[in-house]
């Protein structure tokens, strides 16, 4: 089996079109010899195939065809045929030459993103990435905003290896812990392929960790998520441990999510920041806000889509169970970070609901539809509440009008298959097969575990989720 050996030789990201990528292939200092094509399925789940770099101008001009039947959410078989169109932006280098069993036998790889198609050139209805670029598209003309910048925090635990969640450390919220040294090579082999990492810590739970990314649109964040990801598994791997996104793993202790910072910009300004707003915020931020609060539990089976999510989201757990909003408050379904003089930049909402499962495409999707419809419709932004909602009174959580996230994932898909917010949002291929896929999973899960495991891990959730997210 072919090993990678890291190279201290790279490109640094910033390719800006066809030509600058064929310039980058074509030197042979770089001696990259395939294209890795990467695209999620509805699930979120890493799809990819790799062509010849010699085969890379042609996939500019015509695209690869590829067999979508087999891939979930995608076509039937009597219409699999699909074709993928790399984005020459997305470019980047694996920083690593792959090493082979016979002497002299080594390569690189490089790793793109794209748009895939129909056979006739028309945009493909069930492709995420698709998906998130029409949402903003249709913001860009109906709120006026020219970017949608998310900053992702992504949590995640180091386990022995894939067959159960044991613990490799008792460490806390930045405190002791083990692996440290894992986080940091992460970080270099991100930063070796252009991406920015702001701080990594170890997270509240035994054996759970963080690493933030630096804010970007929320395209390129997506696919800059999704390498993440994949580079985590890949370096806890070549240590001999495994990585995992599950959202709840362990029984007692605090699980993983993805607290996605967020605001709208337009040239070159923020528009969430008003020097004379409460808490700083504009009149649009505020809409925006309520917005998402709004369609909270609409989006909740996008943004925690698997059954185990919502072993996460169960009180005592600092996981988001009640929609509020406030600025101190780590209970809240928002948290406003307080502002600081001079970091106008800086001003943003932080959606604490999303785990690090999710289709981070579609999740971005519907944030955004979320809060523009808050904007186009005007919505009112309900009073910050900063006491913990866990210990308020059910009259005092009926005073602020707090409501509650769906409590399984049975109860959000039935909320969101109700939601014309997420159906314009998702379009009616997606919307449709996510539904079907979920209702199954809530299906097969009630055939195998009793009702005592509602806010419990059961062993069947270890056996099929564990080894795969």
């Amino acid at each position: 089996m072919a090993q990678p050996a890291v190279s201290k030789t790279f490109k640094a990201f910033g390719t800006r079109d066809e030509k600058d990528v064929l310039a980058v292939i074509r030197d042979p200092a770089t001696d990259i010899q395939f294209i890795r094509l990467i695209f999620p399925d509805i699930l979120g789940r890493q799809m990819d195939f790799a062509i010849p770099a010699s085969e890379l101008a042609r996939a500019f001009k015509e695209g690869k065809g590829f067999d979508g039947s087999s891939i979930a959410g995608f076509v039937r078989i009597e219409e699999s045929d699909l074709v993928f169109k790399p984005d020459p932006k997305s470019f980047r280098i694996l920083p690593w030459t792959y090493q082979g069993f016979a002497e002299g036998v080594s390569w690189r790889e490089a790793v793109m993103f794209g748009d895939i198609l129909t056979p006739d050139g028309s945009t493909y209805e069930g492709d995420s990435r698709a998906i998130l670029k029409r949402v903003l598209g249709r913001a860009k003309r109906e709120i006026g905003i020219d970017d949608f910048k998310c900053g992702p925090e992504l949590e995640f635990f180091i386990f022995p290896s894939s067959e159960a969640p044991a613990l490799t450390d008792v460490g806390g919220y930045f405190f002791s812990g083990r692996y440290g040294e894992v986080r940091k090579e992460i970080q270099l082999l991100l930063h070796r392929m252009g991406i920015a990492t702001e701080y990594d810590h170890h997270e509240a739970a035994h054996s759970q960790h963080e690493i933030d990314l630096r804010y970007l649109n929320a395209v390129e964040m997506a696919d800059t998520a999704m390498i993440f990801r994949y580079m985590v598994k890949k370096v806890c791997r070549m240590h001999g441990l495994y990585a995992t996104f599950m959202p709840k793993p362990i029984n007692g202790q605090n699980g993983s999510g993805m607290h996605v910072h967020q605001s709208l910009w337009r040239d070159g300004k923020n528009l969430f920041f008003e020097k004379n707003g409460p808490y700083y915020l504009s009149l649009l931020a505020r809409r925006y806000m309520a917005g998402l609060m709004t369609h909270a539990r609409e989006i909740s089976a996008v943004l925690s889509q698997w059954v185990n999510s919502y072993k996460r989201l169960i009180e005592g757990y600092e996981a988001p169970v009640y929609i509020a909003w406030g600025q101190r408050n780590r209970s809240a379904y928002i948290r406003i970070p307080e502002y600081q003089p001079g970091k106008e930049r800086a001003t943003r909402a932080e959606l604490r609901a999303a785990d690090p499962a999710c289709n981070i495409y579609l999740a971005f999707a519907v944030m955004l539809a979320a809060g523009a419809e808050g904007i186009r419709k005007k919505y009112d932004l309900v009073d910050p509440v900063e006491e913990n909602i866990y210990h308020m009174s059910g009259t005092r959580q009926r005073k602020f009008e707090i409501r509650v996230l769906p409590r399984n994932l049975e109860e959000a898909v039935r909320v969101m298959a109700k939601s014309a917010v997420v159906k314009e949002a998702l379009g009616d291929h997606i919307f449709g097969k996510l539904i079907a896929n979920k209702l199954k999973e809530v299906e097969e899960y009630g055939q195998n575990v009793s009702g005592e495991f509602d806010k419990q891990v059961s062993d069947y959730e270890i056996r099929r989720y564990l080894p795969v997210l």
